[in-house]
C-alpha cells in the first residue's frame, strides 16, 4: 500500500508533464521553415489547390486553434497522418518504436556493463592502472561524436576485416523476418524458434550497439567511480576494514549504497538514447522512429516529428516512475 501510495503521487504529474511537453514541442516543430501544403503538392500546384489543401489540413487557422486541433485528435488517440507514408502516425510508431528500443536497451546494458565494471575497480585502486586508464576512456567517449564513431566501426569491422554485416537494416535480406510479436527481432526470433533469424538480427545488432553502448558508458563509469570512492572513504566503510570484513563484502556495501546515484544516471542516458540514437539509425540504416522523425523534419512532415517527441516523453516519464519505484524499494525513508 505504501508503494501505491507513492506511485500515485507521481501520477498526479504526469498529464501536466505531458501536456507542456506537447505544448512546447508543437511550437518548436512549427518554427520550421518550409509549408507541408507546398510539399505535399509540388512545385506545379496551382495558388487554389495550395489554399484548399492548407484549409483541409486547418493550416489556416490560429496558430493557438492548430494546437487545440491537435490535442482534441490526440484525445481521441490520433496523432495525424504522414503525408509522406500516407498512414496514421500511430501505425507507423508502433511499428517502429519497438526497433528504437530494442537498440537503446541493448546499448544502455553494454553501458552499464562497462561503467559499472570500470567504475568499481578504478574506485578500488584509484592510483593504479585500471583507474588511468577509466580517466582516459571517460574522457574520450565523452568527446566523441557517435556517427563519427559508428562510421569507424563500419569501416573496421566491416569494410576491412568482414566480420560484421553490411549496415542496411536490422536482419540479412536473405533471412526472412520472424513474425512480429514485440517488434523486436532478437526476441520474436526467439519466440518463433528460428536460430538463423536471431544470429542474423544479433549481428546487425553489434555495430549500433558498441557505438551507442562504448560511448554512453563514460558517464556511468564516472558516477560510479566518484561515488564508489566516497563510499569505501566513509566511516562505515573503514569500520567494516578495522573489524576485518573481507574486501569484497566491503565493496559490495559500498556498491549498494553508491546504487541510488548510479541509478540516476542510468535513467537519464535511457531516456536519451532514445532521440540520442538517431544520427546512430541513419548511419546504420535501422529504420527506427528517430529515422522516421528526422525524415518528418526534412519534409516538413510534423505529425511524425509530433509523434515521435509524445511517445519518446512517454517512455522517459515511464523510466523516471519506475526509477521512483527503485529507489523506495532501496530507502523507504524516501517516501515520507
Amino acid at each position: 500500500m505504501r508503494i501505491l501510495a507513492y506511485l500515485a503521487k507521481r501520477l498526479v504529474f504526469v498529464i501536466p508533464q505531458l501536456l507542456g511537453i506537447v505544448l512546447v514541442s508543437f511550437l518548436l516543430v512549427k518554427s520550421i521553415p518550409g509549408d507541408p501544403a507546398v510539399l505535399m503538392l509540388g512545385p506545379t500546384a496551382t495558388p487554389s489547390a495550395i489554399a484548399a489543401l492548407r484549409e483541409q489540413l486547418g493550416l489556416d487557422q490560429p496558430l493557438y486553434m492548430q494546437f487545440l486541433i491537435y490535442v482534441r485528435n490526440l484525445l481521441h488517440g490520433d496523432l495525424g497522418t504522414s503525408w509522406q507514408t500516407t498512414r496514421p502516425v500511430l501505425e507507423d510508431l508502433l511499428q517502429r518504436f519497438p526497433a528504437t528500443l530494442e537498440l537503446v536497451t541493448f546499448s544502455l546494458l553494454l553501458a552499464i556493463l562497462v561503467g559499472v565494471t570500470l567504475g568499481v575497480y578504478a574506485a578500488r585502486n584509484p592510483r593504479g592502472w585500471v583507474a588511468r586508464v577509466s580517466d582516459l576512456y571517460g574522457l574520450s567517449a565523452g568527446a566523441l561524436p557517435d556517427f563519427w564513431f559508428a562510421l569507424v566501426l563500419i569501416f573496421v569491422f566491416y569494410t576491412v576485416l568482414g566480420w560484421a554485416p553490411a549496415p542496411l537494416g536490422r536482419i540479412d535480406m536473405i533471412v526472412i523476418p520472424p513474425i512480429p510479436v514485440t517488434g523486436i527481432l532478437t526476441i520474436d526470433a526467439l519466440l518463433a524458434g528460428d536460430p538463423e533469424a536471431f544470429w542474423s538480427a544479433c549481428s546487425h545488432l553489434a555495430l549500433p550497439v558498441l557505438t551507442l553502448g562504448l560511448l554512453n558508458a563514460g558517464p556511468i563509469l564516472k558516477i560510479t567511480q566518484s561515488t564508489m570512492e566516497t563510499m569505501l572513504e566513509s566511516d562505515f566503510s573503514r569500520y567494516e576494514v578495522l573489524c576485518g570484513v573481507p574486501q569484497n563484502l566491503v565493496v559490495r556495501h559500498a556498491l549498494r549504497n553508491a546504487l541510488p546515484s548510479i541509478v540516476t544516471i542510468i535513467s537519464v542516458l535511457y531516456g536519451f538514447l532514445i532521440g540520442g540514437a538517431v544520427l546512430v539509425e541513419i548511419v546504420f540504416s535501422w529504420g527506427g522512429a528517430g529515422q522516421y522523425a528526422v525524415q518528418g523534419v526534412l519534409n516538413s512532415d510534423i505529425y511524425p516529428v509530433l509523434g515521435f517527441v509524445l511517445f519518446s516523453a512517454i517512455f522517459s516519464l515511464i523510466v523516471y516512475i519506475a526509477v521512483d519505484l527503485v529507489y523506495f524499494l532501496l530507502d523507504p525513508r524516501i517516501s515520507n
